[in-house]
Formats: structure tokens, C-alpha cells, sequence
């Protein structure tokens, strides 16, 4: 399995294709988290004694809570980009119709899925912690006069541990999708339209147990203070819907790999 996953790996970080993706992705992140820095210094400059913060006018919240709560939606304001590079890296060998010749090089279907899987998994890690580490460095400059410390803490770490479990299982079921549909855009259009049924709330209000079946919404759960944030289940539903998503996926690729012709 370790000379697959390297070989799978290696393929991956020779296409032209995903580094113009991560590229765009980590540069929009860049400039994503450049627009509120002056606003949010601004804030972090007028926390009160009593330890509040008003991010929005008219809104004071605890100001630990609320900081940390900025720094992981940062991060998963981002992360819904990261299925199109999923996306980018299932569909290539379907674009370049060389397929044949993995299956030829690994003639075990699912130890070439597994292969696959776990290398876009280990790209998308690095890719996710860079993505934290641009979060945490704009946070950084934003404390670093009130608290610079608070970015060090177990609650922060576990914050972005939390932004990069979603990452990695949302970009499989992302490459999943793509390897069932055989095609970059189809993958990429599906990923979309779960998160536009997320963000449109167009079932939280009238279906909330279903919407907590999404995977942005499981997102939302797992990574989101519910003691500030309207969320729909627990952070251990959420993980195990994104899990399920991932695996679910995964078996439908497997099955998908296994019955057509690979082409």
C-alpha cells in the first residue's frame, strides 16, 4: 500500500492543474482574511475590562469565545474551495484517459481506490494546515497587543484540528463523487449544490435533523461554539455524518471502479 500511496501521491504533485488550484485557493484565503484585519484590530483595541467584544456594533460577546470562533470560521469560510481541487485531482486520469494503465499497474480495484483516497487525503492535510496558518497569522497580528497567547491554547488547536478533519473528509467525498461521475465538472457541480443547500437555508428552519445531515451543516456542528452559533446538531454528529459521507462515497467509487471498463 505505501508504494501505491506514493506513486498516487507523486501524480498528484506533478499536474500543473492542482498547484494552479492550491494556488488560488491559499491566494484567496490571503486575500479573504486581509478585508476585516483593520476592522478586527479595531475590535481586539476596544475589548472591554469585563473581557467583551463587539465584532458587530450592537453585539458585545465574550471575547475568547468569540476570537476563537473567528479563527475557525476562517478557516471553513475556505474550505468550502477545497472539494474543487478534490475534484481537479479525481478527474485527471478520466481527462487523460489513463485509467487503463493504473488498473493495469494495480489490478485490485479497491487497493487502488484505497491508494488514491489516501494520498488526496495527505495532500488536502497540507493544504489544510496552510490554510490554519494563514488564519492564525492574520489572528496573530490582530492579539498580538491582548492575548497572543490565546492562539497557543488546547481550544485553538483543537479548532483547527476540527477545520482539518472536515477538510480531508469533505475532499474524499468530493473525489469520490467525481470518481463515480467520471467527470471534474459533474464532481465539482454535486459538491456544490450540497453546499448551496446549506447555505440557503432552505432546510434548517423547515427540516433542521435533516439539514444536520449535510455535510457543511455537519461542518457548522462540528466546528462552530454552539453557544454562539444557531447549529442543528452536536460536534459528535457532525463528525460521524462527515465520516459517513466520506465512506458512503468510497464504497460507491469502489463499486463504480469495479463494474465499468476502465477507460
Amino acid at each position: 500500500m505505501v508504494p501505491a500511496t506514493r506513486s498516487e501521491l507523486t501524480k498528484i504533485l506533478t499536474l500543473p492543474s492542482v498547484w494552479i488550484v492550491t494556488g488560488i485557493i491559499l491566494a484567496l484565503h490571503v486575500l479573504v482574511q486581509l478585508q476585516p484585519a483593520k476592522l478586527l484590530a479595531d475590535a481586539v483595541a476596544d475589548i472591554t475590562p469585563a473581557g467583551t467584544i463587539e465584532v458587530f456594533i450592537g453585539e458585545p460577546q465574550p471575547a475568547t469565545e468569540a476570537i476563537l470562533g473567528l479563527l475557525a470560521g476562517g478557516s471553513l469560510q475556505m474550505g468550502l474551495f477545497l472539494p474543487v481541487l478534490a475534484a481537479v485531482i479525481a478527474g485527471q486520469e478520466f481527462r487523460s484517459q489513463q485509467l487503463g494503465l493504473t488498473v493495469l499497474a494495480m489490478p485490485r480495484t479497491v487497493r487502488m481506490l484505497a491508494a488514491k483516497l489516501l494520498a488526496t487525503a495527505l495532500y488536502v492535510l497540507v493544504v489544510a494546515i496552510l490554510i490554519a496558518g494563514i488564519s492564525t497569522a492574520f489572528m496573530y497580528v490582530a492579539v498580538k497587543a491582548w492575548n497572543p497567547g490565546l492562539l497557543l491554547t488546547s481550544e485553538a488547536f483543537l479548532g483547527h484540528g476540527r477545520f482539518i478533519t472536515f477538510a480531508v473528509l469533505f475532499c474524499l467525498t468530493a473525489f469520490a463523487i467525481t470518481t463515480v461521475a467520471r467527470n471534474t465538472l459533474t464532481g465539482i457541480i454535486v459538491t456544490v449544490a450540497l453546499i448551496a443547500i446549506t447555505m440557503s437555508q432552505a432546510l434548517a428552519g423547515a427540516a433542521p435533523d435533516l439539514d444536520a445531515l449535510l455535510p457543511l451543516s455537519a461542518a457548522r456542528n462540528l466546528m462552530l461554539d454552539p453557544g454562539i452559533n444557531d447549529l442543528t446538531a452536536s460536534r459528535e454528529h457532525g463528525l460521524l455524518v462527515l465520516i459517513g459521507w466520506a465512506a458512503v462515497t468510497a464504497v460507491g467509487a469502489a463499486i463504480t471502479l469495479s463494474k465499468r471498463d476502465a477507460r
